[in-house]
């Protein structure tokens, strides 16, 4: 059992909380059963786990808690990301709300067969606040990233960019229009898409808003509006050869 604060493993579980070291290692670290448990049904295999009482001294691990009450478990995991793929899947640009993306993530993984693709500007999808808003989806639906430049073109055969100035109404999409694979592109929730995607983009719509309520909706309510109205659409227009599609796991590399 580990009773010294200077172990090796509870330094770096402290380091982690810090982007620069998530980045620097390939690392990141979890607290709570619930997590620890949805990497393990998602297959995926822990750096190492300390649990209270069992693998460490439970005073020791709560000191490297970033939950006020502590925890009775972390795990430490390499990050992944996916490729691009599926039918629907999402882009994010701006989007740095860590809470956001978790949550948008959790969405993609109930509502679609595509992964979220993060673009510049957006929060890391391994920092604490992401992977518990994620509610554990960030280990079974991989995030990917995404440049600037290569977006729509490379995310997706149609893009669709969520816009609340759009004249169009997002209800009133055909699925004819949809020929899969599918991006949904959102942007900040105050700056909203930059130019180069809602050009690009093959069609911009809003999401309609009743005129006495407030005249925008929270960006991961308006990501899992848009997943949910799109998702019968495209999955009418056909599968197509899914296995060609289908996103894989790429690991980033590890200079520590």
């Amino acid at each position: 059992m580990i009773t010294s604060p200077d172990n090796p493993k509870l330094k770096m579980i402290r380091r982690l909380a810090d982007v620069r070291a998530r980045r620097r290692t390939g690392l990141f670290a979890v607290e709570g059963e619930d997590l620890v448990e949805a990497a393990a049904e998602a297959g995926v295999e822990p750096e190492y786990v300390l649990r209270a009482g069992i693998d460490v001294e439970a005073d020791l691990l709560a000191e490297v808690s970033a939950l006020g009450s502590g925890t009775r478990v972390v795990g430490v995991y390499r990050q992944r990301f996916s490729e691009t793929g599926g039918d629907l899947s999402l882009y994010l640009h701006g989007v740095g709300d860590p809470g956001n993306v978790g949550t948008v993530i959790r969405s993609a993984h109930a509502l679609c067969d595509g992964p979220v693709m993060l673009g510049p500007g957006c929060a890391d999808p391994y920092g604490p606040k992401a992977v518990r808003a994620s509610m554990g989806s960030v280990f079974a639906r991989l995030p990917g990233r995404a440049a600037l430049e290569e977006v729509p073109a490379r995310l997706g055969a149609t893009a669709v960019a969520l816009d609340p100035a759009a004249e169009r109404s997002l209800a009133d999409l055909a699925p004819a229009e949809l020929d899969p694979p599918v991006v949904v592109c959102l942007g900040a929730e105050r700056e909203g898409l930059p130019d180069a995607v809602r050009v690009g983009a093959d069609v911009v719509v809003a999401i309609p808003l009743r005129p006495d309520g407030p005249n925008s909706l929270n960006l991961a309510m308006a990501a899992t509006v848009a997943l949910y109205e799109l998702g019968p659409k495209v999955a009418s227009r056909g599968a197509g050869d899914r296995a060609e599609r289908t996103p894989t796991a790429t690991r980033i590399p590890c200079d520590a």
